[in-house]
């Protein structure tokens, strides 16, 4: 009996011994995963804000060429008209130019018939036809939009919402063009109705391939439900940011003959959507977030639909002597004439206005006598960081500084400028913020718009206007949301596989009478649930490195350059430590590059990096062309974004295609935005190497995949014991 009582003890021992063994091993290796997921996750995201940072820096250029440069330049001429944001004014005209009954509806037409007014039903058969991949004729498009535009006008800049016992209302965040999200939420959560009120948090359109037919299916429901279907504006709801992310080219593919009138009408309709939800006067919905001078009752009272662009303050509102307001017509003759008595220049996010004492001697100029980058004894940074202090944007987030109009007002003009007005109201801080863990309000020098803000704002905030709660949406999450400030702010976001398949869940929120959040998760997308942590945590890691090496490759030369700072000898051999500092002094990411390393340097020797040898390895597929000047090649590859944004400004008539002329003016604006010169020969020789049909014409599309740097190299870098390179079921 004893020695079966120790036989026991001992298998009882071992067996415990051994689940401890095999619970310490998983809890290993479940803290590998998640800490190649979070470093997944920072690529990931240093590159998007990386590229909106880039965005608003590009766009605060072009504000500089309107505010600074003679209205008769050449390249200001080529992007004014983005500025326009009231060529048409009087709402008949409005009516007249979006005009849609001379628009046939062929008889082969097999695409949803819609009638007006909208019913549950017409915007049911719209649903289903977008789900089985049909596209809406564009009469009932620009229809669609044009009652949208009626509706948006009558509604407040903040929905006031109320809950009862009977109903919970359901928010929504970020859908990006998913349209496979917005499909999911409605099959688990039902279509919107008068019993199942929806909130919809902005960002609905950009990145992902169904914008427009999102946008068509939330339009819809908002005309039969405009009680029940809530939907805020947010910072791609913007057709300078839509420029860049995808859903002007979307439009323009989609409805290549009217559009170009369906963009203009939409960039009229974002302007009008609403900027703030309030449910039951204790939680606030807004897309970005707050800062230490948001209020709400400045913001009820604003004009939101004069801001077409939250990057910059809109055009000067004219008062005529007995103080009635009228609108001015900014017309392609008013923008081509010279300069104007009396005319004021209006300020962009970064180029603010300078000092009293500058202004009147600040000389306008064109580009083609301005200096070189080396005769420049400012650079752009310096200059961009000089207008945003003086603008108010400094360290003191929330003090603002007087900075005066860089020319008097008219005649009859009130002295209140727009500009104060536009940073009073902060709609950059409402569309573009994010939360911090530190108390404070600062810049948002990551995106590059709106500000960092912490807990002491969001208590100052919510106590002044007597709420409980913060939802915002703006950043994706892994798990589609988080809490932050003591649970006082809640991010929402609704796209799931933002970044790519099994990179993240999305999720919405039910909300009933007792304003407790309920949280719905969910993978819209069939393979990435069949995907096991594993295999997910691989494919997003693999991809996220793709994205990686391909913003090393186009940053290739600065990188030698800065890696021969630290190899004064030549020997093409750094240091580890060396090698991490020099590669994000030039990328700028704030990634653990020294973690990175096994999975960017194939090998290394006694701590020491062989950068030569590895810029080599950077394996990127290049268009096989003849061009004598390859330096141009590494500027378009690193500025592939900016030069598709110029590209889409000056292709004013949307039709995909630009002349040399024009390739050549895209050019000389790019140069001038990045301060480096590139001769009109070696521009004239790529151009005639892509011209590939010998037209005298280049299609942008074209071009720019020609031109998309992409990642040729096998797994041979990346199959090590960090990886899994297994590929996901079904792909």
């Amino acid at each position: 009996i004893t020695s079966a009582v120790s036989l026991s003890l001992l298998f009882s021992f071992s067996a415990i011994r051994a689940a401890l063994l095999i619970q310490r091993w998983y809890r290993q290796y479940v803290a590998r995963l998640e800490m190649r997921r979070r470093c997944t996750w920072n690529i990931f995201q240093s590159i998007e804000y990386a590229g909106e940072q880039d965005q608003i820096k590009l766009y605060s250029f072009f504000g500089f060429l309107m505010d600074h440069f003679t209205p008769a330049s050449s390249e200001r001429n080529l992007i004014s008209h983005i500025f326009r944001e009231n060529e048409i004014c009087r709402d008949t005209e409005w009516e007249r130019y979006f005009c849609y009954k001379s628009i046939e509806v062929p008889d082969g037409y097999t695409g949803p018939h819609l009638t007006f007014p909208m019913t549950f039903c017409g915007v049911s058969k719209l649903v289903e036809a977008f789900k089985h991949k049909q596209q809406l004729h564009a009469r009932y498009v620009l229809q669609l939009l044009g009652e949208t535009w009626r509706c948006l006008r009558i509604l407040k800049n903040i929905n006031h919402v109320s809950t009862c016992h009977t109903k919970e209302i359901t928010i929504c965040g970020d859908l990006h063009g998913h349209l496979e999200d917005l499909l999911m939420i409605f099959y688990k959560n039902g279509l919107p109705s008068s019993e199942k009120p929806y909130v919809f948090n902005g960002d609905f359109v950009d990145r992902g391939k169904n914008s427009l037919e999102i946008l068509l299916i939330l339009f819809g429901f908002l005309l039969v439900y405009p009680n029940d279907v809530h939907l805020n504006r947010g910072n791609h709801e913007d057709h300078i940011v839509n420029l860049r992310y995808g859903f002007t080219k979307e439009v323009l593919g989609k409805y290549r003959l009217h559009g170009k009138k369906i963009l203009k009408l939409l960039q009229k309709i974002f302007s009008w959507l609403p900027l703030a939800t309030v449910i039951d006067h204790k939680v606030l919905i807004v897309h970005g977030g707050i800062s230490d001078r948001t209020d709400l009752d400045t913001l009820a009272r604003v004009d939101r639909h004069r801001y077409v662009s939250a990057l910059r303050p809109p055009k000067p509102t004219h008062h005529e002597v007995n103080g009635s307001k009228t609108q001015t017509m900014n017309n392609d003759n008013q923008e081509s004439c010279g300069p104007v008595e009396g005319r004021r220049r209006v300020c962009s996010l970064t180029y603010h206005s300078s000092a009293p004492a500058q202004r009147h001697n600040l000389p306008r100029r064109s580009l083609h006598n301005l200096p070189t980058s080396s005769q420049l004894n400012w650079s752009v940074e310096e200059e961009l960081k000089r207008r945003r202090r003086l603008a108010g944007f400094d360290q003191s987030y929330g003090e603002l500084q007087k900075s005066d109009s860089d020319s008097d007002p008219e005649p009859g003009e009130t002295v209140e400028t727009d500009e104060h007005e536009w940073k009073q109201v902060s709609i950059v801080d409402m569309l573009w913020s994010d939360p911090m863990p530190q108390n404070g309000c600062i810049p948002n020098e990551v995106r590059g718009g709106g500000c960092y803000w912490g807990p002491d704002v969001t208590e100052e905030v919510l106590g002044r206007h007597n709420l409980q709660l913060l939802i915002r949406s703006h950043e994706c999450k892994q798990d589609g949301y988080e809490f932050c400030h003591n649970r006082r702010v809640l991010t929402i976001f609704s796209a799931s596989n933002y970044y790519e398949v099994g990179s993240n869940r999305g999720a919405y929120i039910r909300m009933g009478p007792d304003l407790v959040p309920h949280f719905i998760q969910y993978q819209a997308s069939q393979t990435s649930r069949e995907l096991t942590l594993r295999q997910s945590v691989g494919w997003t890691e693999r991809s996220a490195l793709r994205a990686l090496r391909e913003q090393l490759f186009v940053h290739k030369s600065d990188l030698i350059s800065a890696f021969q700072e630290f190899d004064p000898n030549n020997t093409g051999v750094i240091s580890l430590r060396h090698w991490a500092s020099a590669t994000e002094t030039v990328l700028k990411l704030g990634l653990p590059w020294r973690v990175l390393r096994p999975q960017l340097v194939s090998s290394t020797q006694y701590g020491m990096v062989n950068y030569q040898q590895w810029i080599k390895e950077l394996s990127i597929t290049e268009p096989k062309l003849e061009i004598s000047d390859t330096s141009i090649l590494e500027t378009m590859y690193k500025n592939h974004s900016n030069l598709e944004t110029i590209f889409r400004i000056i292709d004013t008539d949307h039709s995909g295609l630009i002349s040399f002329e024009e390739f050549r003016q895209t050019w000389r604006l790019l140069c001038s935005h990045l301060k480096t010169e590139i001769s009109d020969e070696a521009i004239a020789d790529l151009a005639q190497s892509i011209d590939f049909n010998k037209d005298g014409s280049i299609d942008i599309n074209e071009f720019m995949e020609a031109f998309r740097p992409l990642d040729s190299s096998t797994c041979s870098c990346t199959c090590n014991s960090n990886f899994s390179c297994q590929q996901p079921v079904g792909s």
